[in-house]
């Protein structure tokens, strides 16, 4: 049985997603923010890390990454679409606004580029990586089929889907995106969002108003 813990982090309280096991390993979705409460809490569990997956690139996903690379020396997983996103600020969607930091990730190793749909192994943790594009070109969803659960990013949302208005947004790629990726799921799995409460296929089949009549 896994562990999942939420933290809501940063200017825009993004859900950053520590997934951990028996043996004490962890994995970590899309810290966006406020890298030493990350830190802290991992010591305070005595968490072993072992990595960072994004799912996707936007600042409000990214913020922290920097800082938990430097301190533990962590790889990162992240769509080759948007590799260059973690240093550009205007594709990142930080330069928009000038009341935040531009936000530059820089990384001491290359990051590890997700290019196709796959399992993936990493400790003890088995999951898949599925594309749903169309919040951004590059979007990924982390599913855990044997655990019941799915991390999603800003593609499906209690009662709402993802922005399609930023660079490389489409709504037709994202309803795609969503009725062929996250919708097709056991309808009892649970669907942790980058921002808000979670929720499954089946309430947004019957509630999502974005999604009657697709």
């Amino acid at each position: 049985m896994l562990n999942v813990k939420l933290y809501s982090l940063g200017p825009i309280q993004t859900n950053c997603y520590m997934i951990s096991n028996k043996q004490k390993e962890c994995i970590i979705f899309d810290p966006g923010e406020e890298a030493a409460k990350i830190i802290k809490e991992i010591r305070i569990n005595q968490y072993k890390p072992l990595a960072i997956f994004l799912t996707h690139t936007h600042f409000d996903h990214i913020g922290a990454v920097e800082g938990l690379v430097e301190e533990f020396n962590l790889p990162v997983y992240v769509h080759e679409k948007e590799v260059s996103w973690l240093s550009d600020p205007m594709k990142n969607g930080s330069g928009k606004y000038a009341e935040l930091p531009n936000y530059i990730v820089k990384l001491p190793e290359e990051p590890q580029i997700i290019r196709k749909e796959q399992k993936i192994e990493v400790g003890g943790f088995t999951f898949k990586a599925v594309f749903t594009p169309g919040h951004s070109p590059g979007s990924i969803s982390y599913i855990f089929e044997n655990d019941g659960f799915a991390i999603v990013g800003d593609t499906l949302f209690e009662r709402s889907i993802g922005r399609t208005d930023l660079i490389g947004g489409s709504l037709e790629i994202l309803l795609k995106s969503i009725h062929e990726k996250l919708l097709s799921l056991p309808e009892d799995t649970i669907i942790y969002p980058g921002h808000g409460s979670y929720t499954t296929p089946a309430a947004e089949m019957e509630m999502n108003p974005f999604l009657n009549g697709f």
